[in-house]
C-alpha cells in the first residue's frame, strides 16, 4: 500500500445537533468528534445557548463583514485542530439577491458559495443568511440576532463534510 498516495480526511463523525440558539447564541446538543487531516481534533463540548457565537472569521482573524441588504452569504461553523473550546466560523462572499420589500428578503439569484476553509478547520454545520432592505446595517455574525426582523437564516444544516453546494431551500 502506498501510504503517500492516501488522502487524509477532514470530517465530522457525529451529528452535533447544531441549531441557532436564542437571540444570537449558538447551540449544539451533542459533543463533536472530528478528524482534521486524519488526526482527531479537540472536542467541542455540548453547549446550550452559549454566548460564544463567533465574532471573528477564522480565515481572516478579523470581525465578520456585514451581510448587507439584498445580499446573501453562507456561514460555515466548525472546530479547529488548535483546540478552541468554542465553535468557530468562516463566512463566504456576499452575493446579490432579488430586491426585497421592507422586511421581506428577496429571492436568490444565485446560491452563495461556501467560503474557503482553513486547513486546520473541520466543518460541522452551515447556514445561509439573506438580508431584506429594512436591515440597514446588515447581518453581522455574532451580534445580529438569528431571528432579527429583515434577516432570513436557513435551518442549520449539520454535516460530516461540506456538500457540493449550500442548500438554499
Amino acid at each position: 500500500m502506498d501510504t503517500l498516495a492516501q488522502i487524509p480526511l477532514t470530517l465530522n463523525l457525529v451529528n452535533a445537533g447544531c441549531v441557532a440558539g436564542s437571540n444570537g447564541a449558538w447551540t449544539n446538543s451533542v459533543a463533536t468528534v472530528c478528524s482534521i487531516a486524519g488526526k482527531f481534533a479537540t472536542v467541542l463540548a455540548t453547549n446550550s445557548d452559549q454566548a460564544e457565537t463567533p465574532t471573528l472569521d477564522s480565515n481572516t482573524g478579523v470581525a465578520f463583514p456585514p451581510i448587507l441588504p439584498n445580499t446573501c452569504a453562507c456561514v460555515v461553523f466548525g472546530v479547529n485542530a488548535a483546540g478552541s473550546p468554542t465553535v468557530l466560523a468562516v463566512q463566504g462572499t456576499a452575493l446579490p439577491t432579488e430586491v426585497g420589500v421592507t422586511s421581506t428578503v428577496g429571492a436568490f439569484i444565485n446560491a452563495p458559495q461556501f467560503p474557503a476553509i482553513p486547513n486546520d478547520f473541520c466543518p460541522i454545520a452551515y447556514t445561509v443568511v439573506r438580508c431584506a432592505p429594512s436591515l440597514i446595517a446588515g447581518f453581522i455574525l455574532g451580534s445580529t440576532y438569528w431571528a432579527a426582523s429583515g434577516a432570513s437564516c436557513t435551518t442549520f444544516q449539520n454535516i460530516c463534510t461540506l456538500p457540493a453546494r449550500p442548500q438554499i431551500s
